[in-house]
């Protein structure tokens, strides 16, 4: 099950770093009251902070500039040959200098779910409540430093299924990611790249609980995105995400992505991504097709 989590971050991973190469662009209106431009708005990462699918970034969501308020509604839908996964929810940028973020997952084990005796279609839900702090830096205006922008955060997670994921190994069902996020856009090069450090004891992202019985204490793993901007409305891209791997059930994989995102317009974008997750519960090569729809102001 360990790669069941994986899915939904793999895959909403893959749409939401697309959109998220975007808020590379930004830049505040010079008129003071129109926010950021097209495709600045970026997307919501598999648990609902700005950044690329798979992983947050140091940009702060929304089209809100340093005196304005902005945000963003997503929804993604990840389906794989023996699994889907549904990922829905809210952000709010303030002032480009806080971030806050709510998602709901929702994973469907399909056929697997009756296999391993929980019953067809068995699903796990979890609650991520995030929040995201600009400390220095912008990855948009500040094009002639190397000095990347850079933010701290930290995302709450809640899972519904307490006695089964106990069962499984895991200490708890509940329990906080820490981050710290470096993003930096080189607009000459129309190359973003982000690096990510977060400080986690989740199985499969929190969808198998916290802690597990070969070991409960934070682990530092490394995710990493890097964007390529083909136009205003055009990104490619791809990701990378590390993973703890604490229960003796079955080895937690890493995730990898490449993904496409299109904005045809400030309030709306698309992404198409291909995600491989390898093996996921008793299911292999679950590689499978992301899309993602984001609206924002």
């Amino acid at each position: 099950m360990h790669k069941q989590n994986r899915i939904r971050a793999t895959v909403l991973g893959s749409g939401l770093l697309a959109a998220l190469a975007l808020p590379g662009l930004a830049m505040a209106d010079r008129a003071g009251t129109g926010g950021k431009l097209l495709l600045t708005g970026g997307v919501s990462q598999v648990e609902g902070a700005a950044g690329g699918g798979l992983t947050p970034w140091a940009v702060i969501g929304g089209y809100g500039t340093r005196d304005q308020i902005g945000a963003n509604a997503f929804y993604t839908r990840v389906s794989l040959p023996d699994y889907h996964l549904d990922d829905a929810g809210v952000m709010v940028g303030l002032y480009n200098r806080m971030e806050l973020s709510y998602a709901q997952q929702r994973f469907n084990t399909e056929e697997v779910g009756a296999a391993l005796g929980l019953g067809r279609g068995f699903t796990f839900r979890q609650d991520v409540y995030g929040v995201k702090v600009r400390l220095f830096g912008d990855a948009v205006l500040e094009q002639d430093s190397w000095l990347p922008q850079v933010a701290i955060g930290a995302q709450y997670k809640k899972n519904n299924q307490d006695a089964i994921v106990k069962f499984v190994g895991a200490k708890r069902s509940q329990g906080t990611d820490y981050y710290i996020s470096a993003t930096k856009l080189f607009l000459a090069q129309s190359l973003l790249v982000d690096a990510t450090v977060r400080f986690t004891k989740a199985n499969q992202i929190g969808i198998l609980g916290f802690g597990g019985d070969r070991q409960d204490k934070y682990r530092a793993e490394l995710e990493t995105s890097v964007a390529y901007l083909l136009g205003r409305q055009w990104a490619i891209g791809a990701e990378y995400r590390a993973k703890p791997d604490n229960l003796g059930i079955a080895k937690e994989d890493d995730w990898y992505d490449a993904f496409v995102a299109w904005a045809p317009t400030k309030h709306v974008s698309l992404t198409l991504a291909y995600a491989n997750l390898g093996n996921i519960v008793i299911k292999d090569r679950q590689r499978g097709l992301y899309a993602s729809v984001q609206l924002g102001f």
